[in-house]
């Protein structure tokens, strides 16, 4: 009977197929100047009509060892391009692998093209490659031509990464790690492997919150090729979470292990096992005693050591650990505390010294320390009220330190460099947009690539100096001349007890300051996570632009917790998340409903994952918006994961008040204007069951409000995607 319901919610939001290619049932008219064209959601999405508004993407811009030459696609194949004269070669003698595969008699021969063209990954010197073919694994040497098979038998693995030199490869299966040689002998380093025993391969919660999501290795090779160091997981205590997929005859149900906050998070421990084989040596780390921990980052030392990083299960403190790989006896280089939670960290930066570059927010602003190898600190490095984004690298000869960050504007990134034993900090990148460096490997030139919010991508190949030295790609589509867009605005948005939040405002095309307009305005919000940016935004943004265009103003504006202006910022939100933010946003309005031009009774905001909760909080919460549309919300934080959730806010047994302040579920029956849920019944990320029991409040309060669910569709609305846009815009243009 519920599901009736849901369907009979949804049907009224399902556009009549011959209203496919529209945007809503009646939108407001769209003007464009004469000599310009009007946007439309073909032009922007495709796929008939589809313009191209970002012109040519660079992929594979990756310097070779040499720090002579970068890989460029021309033309549909890799080639190494000479970075001050533009002159290209092949990258690697394509022929003579797809002849080599081809002669082991297990490729064909439209597998043999494709693998000579796009193999697989490299080793670092790139003399090597891996390739999986098959439930096989293959190396090849591009120095004496030999194609290698380290498996003969198909079998699917996981996780399969060559060894520093090529000679070796490691990779999971069944649970276990194995090392495979090239006469196809395999080692089986590990026995205890189970589907809830896992060696050297994360579980669900450490890959999405702590290596990254699609990242399932949990295995570092040393350099000298001897080693191995391997995270193991034991989830036999993790309660399981079911997905139903009933777009198959008899439902399909997908299970896996997902850890909601205060139940048992996955068990690990780091070992040290030979690649030759032999017992592992387990890192010791007994001065933890009984308290949970966490293992959030790991590397091996140029001196052999084993350096690791562990936090406490609430994310309150972080050790820089060391390990002796013979003994795995431990000692703490660096503790790492805060008022609030402790973000995981980049491993150390060694130089020729033994000393090394460690990237700390232990002051509210991440920045660079010089520490000698024992763990004392040299000095710091860089300090201010902003932050280093990135570390780029060390030259040994000058003393020079790369990296970027946001020493002249939380809105834009840019390059600088500054001496390790002080002085000032250089700008090499120019103001006005946001830029991505890229080093060569010896620290002599660097890519360039830069956009704002009116300019795609272009590419500048410069000295480290910040000297340009040619243009890569200028990168002027001529769409951009041929459309209409509307001004484009950054401000500074003060909060009731002063904070300056980023905020952006679009304007119509046609824009009349005697007029009132609505006001639609996108939130993320998430800590630390800022969307106000002066870089090109690509369909999102077109899609702004397309909003304003019917008579609309779209507004961003970022609360603090999300301002890009330090954690510092974010530690607002510690233990009651949404409620500051909220403040901010609400501070945001005030400011807008002073401008001549806004009509304040018709502010709408949307927001997905996080920001599907701020616009589910802002609509249970407050009377500030007319309209709100909430995507893949999660509701009540008792429903997230673990190792998210309680870094921001405790565990509910620690932190009850602040979970139920920080709920929709708990006040849906303060809803507040139109609110419409969008939510994917296979999100395995934020579960389908939030939007469920917000529902079911609504519900029981009597409160009224839309659905749209898509079946199939993740977290990422990967499918339909056009249908959930369309969505989107119909309640927008039909409720403000």
């Amino acid at each position: 009977m519920r599901r009736l319901f849901l369907l009979l919610l949804a049907i009224p939001l399902a556009p009549a197929a011959a209203q496919q290619s529209a945007p809503a049932d009646a939108p407001p008219p769209s003007t464009a100047p004469a000599d310009k064209k009007p946007l439309t959601l073909d032009a922007i999405y495709g796929p008939e009509g589809k313009v191209d508004f970002s012109g040519p993407m660079l992929m594979g811009l990756t310097w070779l060892p040499d720090g002579e030459h970068y890989l460029a696609r021309r033309d549909g194949a890799l080639m190494a391009v000479d970075a001050l004269t533009d002159e290209a070669e092949r990258a690697w003698d394509a022929d003579a692998l797809a002849a080599a595969l081809k002669e082991s008699g297990e490729f064909d021969e439209a597998a043999a093209r494709r693998f000579s063209r796009s193999p697989g990954d490299f080793t670092p010197d790139r003399a090597h490659v891996l390739i999986e073919h098959q439930d096989r694994l293959y190396g090849y040497s591009f120095v004496d031509g030999k194609l290698t098979r380290f498996t003969p038998d198909a079998t699917p693995r996981r996780e399969a990464r060559l060894s520093p030199k090529g000679r070796l490869v490691a990779y999971v299966k069944d649970s276990n790690l194995f090392v495979a040689d090239a006469a196809g002998r395999q080692t089986q380093l590990t026995r205890d492997g189970s589907p809830t025993l896992l060696n050297g391969l994360l579980d669900w919660v450490y890959q999405e919150e702590v290596y990254g999501r699609g990242s399932w290795a949990a295995f570092w090779w040393s350099a000298d090729e001897q080693s191995i160091a391997y995270l193991q997981l034991d989830e036999s205590a993790v309660p399981s979470f079911t997905l139903l997929n009933q777009l198959t005859t008899r439902p399909a149900v997908e299970q896996y292990n997902y850890p909601k906050p205060g139940d048992p998070n996955p068990k690990v421990r780091l070992g040290i096992v030979r690649a030759a084989g032999g017992p592992t040596t387990w890192v010791n780390m007994t001065k933890y005693g009984s308290q949970e921990t966490l293992i959030v980052n790991a590397c091996w030392a140029p001196d052999g050591k084993l350096l690791y990083q562990v936090q406490d299960r609430e994310q309150r403190w972080l050790d820089l650990n060391e390990a002796d790989p013979q003994g795995g006896k431990s000692r703490t280089l660096i503790a790492e505390r805060t008022p609030a939670w402790v973000n995981r960290l980049e491993n150390p930066t060694f130089l020729t010294d033994g000393s090394f570059l460690w990237q700390s927010e232990r002051d509210g602003f991440r920045h660079l320390y010089h520490y000698n190898r024992d763990g004392r600190l040299i000095r710091r490095v860089t300090g201010g009220d902003w932050e280093v984004r990135s570390l780029h690298g060390v030259d040994p000869k000058t003393g020079w330190v790369y990296f970027s960050g946001t020493r002249d504007s939380s809105i834009e990134e840019h390059a600088y460099r500054v001496r390790l034993d002080g002085g000032p900090i250089e700008r090499l990148t120019e103001p006005g947009a946001w830029h991505r460096a890229n080093f060569d490997p010896q620290l002599r030139y660097f890519f360039d690539t830069f956009s704002n919010v009116s300019r795609p991508s272009q590419v500048v190949l410069r000295y480290v100096d910040g000297t340009p030295i040619r243009t890569i790609s200028e990168n002027k589509p001529a769409a951009l001349e041929e459309y209409a867009f509307g001004a484009v605005e950054f401000h500074r948005v003060p909060t009731r007890d002063g904070f300056l939040m980023n905020a952006m405002l679009i304007k119509p095309h046609d824009f009349d300051p005697q007029k009132k307009y609505p006001v639609w305005s996108l939130v993320y919000g998430g800590p630390q996570n800022p969307i106000v940016s002066n870089r090109w935004g690509g369909s999102g943004n077109l899609l702004h632009h397309y909003v304003a265009q019917h008579g609309y103003l779209v507004w961003v504006c970022d609360p603090r917790s999300a301002s890009g202006a330090g954690a510092i910022s974010s530690w607002h939100a510690y233990r009651r998340l949404g409620v500051t933010e909220l403040q901010d946003l609400e501070d945001g309005v005030t400011w807008l409903s002073l401008l001549e031009y806004v009509d304040p009774q018709r502010v709408g905001i949307w927001g997905h994952s996080y920001g599907g909760f701020m616009t589910a909080f802002a609509l249970t919460h407050s009377t500030a918006f007319k309209v709100g549309i909430a995507v893949a919300s999660p509701t009540d934080w008792r429903l997230y994961d673990t190792i998210y959730t309680e870094r921001y806010m405790q565990t509910p047994q620690n932190n009850p008040e602040g979970y139920d302040a920080s709920s929709a579920v708990k006040a849906a029956a303060e809803l507040s204007g139109k609110l419409l849920l969008i939510h994917g019944l296979m999100d395995d990320n934020v579960h389908w069951q939030n939007s469920e029991q917000l529902m079911y409040e609504l519900q029981k309060a009597r409160r009224p409000f839309d659905l749209m669910i898509y079946p199939r569709n993740g977290h990422g609305m990967q499918f339909n995607s056009r249908h959930w846009i369309e969505t989107r815009l119909r309640y927008l243009f039909d409720n403000l």
